[in-house]
């Protein structure tokens, strides 16, 4: 039974949003640093490098470079699809295009009411492009995050924003799930009652191994034989590392803030 599986038979689940927030950035190493200060008069050797450690690996994980390194190796993200795997997929037969949600806005005041945060609609929009390339029908999985307020679930707005925004209409929508491997369950067993037998999974580069993984786990619970192709976006577009890629940044401390998170939740197996 995997960490996540365990936490969810004790009705904890919203218990993986606070251990998130404590293990990852920016506060791990900043609690690390604030831990090191404190003990500087007990411990007035071992103190100090625990405070600089704390500073010194928060300034690392803002760097573009160890983002992308980090990414690389913890996340091992496949290619983005080819022009020649696009026009592959065209009519595919029993074929689907799924988005996997990735959070909603409870209320977006421009609009008046409840909107994609900016990953799930970067994937969407995506997901529309495909869908529009290809001719293939579009769906969405994703209900309301551990922790959340209840309301419009992720499906439903993204059924809104694919609409206003996109002119498509979604033909399924999964409200159900509240991570990745409720995305892998509820959509497996939607999509093969509707005959599905090939899924285009659409979701960032980094999220991809875990999605697939979960897909695939999800299929073996359900004896289900789908074959899946992953859409990764928002892929690097790859060369040398240019002189800012060694100075801090915001975007730096996201990439390594998006890793590590992967990371974490794949060896949770959420």
């Amino acid at each position: 039974m995997s960490l996540n599986d365990l936490l969810a038979s004790f009705g904890l689940g919203s218990v993986k949003g606070v251990l998130g927030a404590v293990l990852l950035p920016p506060a791990s190493p900043l609690l690390l640093a604030v831990f090191g200060w404190l003990m500087h008069r007990r411990w007035p050797r071992m103190g100090p490098l625990i405070w600089v450690g704390g500073l010194l690996g928060m300034w690392l994980l803002c760097l573009p470079a160890v983002g992308l390194g980090l990414a690389a190796w913890l996340t091992t993200p496949p290619p983005p699809l080819t022009d020649a795997q696009v026009a592959a997929l065209q009519r595919a037969p029993r074929t689907a295009v799924l988005v996997l949600g990735a959070g909603r806005r409870e209320l977006a005041p421009e609009y008046g009411t409840v909107d994609l945060k900016p990953y799930t609609a970067e994937r969407l929009r995506y997901g529309a492009w495909l869908a529009r390339r290809t001719g293939l029908p579009l769906g969405f999985s994703g209900g309301v995050a551990p922790g959340e307020n209840p309301g419009a679930t992720e499906a439903e707005a993204a059924a809104l924003v694919a609409q206003r925004d996109f002119g498509l209409k979604l033909r399924w929508r999964e409200n159900r799930s509240r991570d990745t491997d409720e995305n892998a369950r509820y959509s497996v067993a939607m999509l093969a009652a509707d005959g599905i037998t090939q899924i285009v999974l659409v979701t960032h580069d980094m999220h991809q191994r875990r999605a697939l993984a979960a897909f695939a786990r999800a299929m073996q619970r359900q004896g289900v034989q789908m074959r899946l192709v992953p859409a990764p976006m928002a892929v690097p577009p790859g060369g040398p590392l240019a002189a800012g890629d060694f100075w801090p940044s915001v975007a730096g401390l996201q990439r390594s803030l998006f890793a590590l998170h992967e990371w974490l939740g794949r060896l949770a197996g959420a």
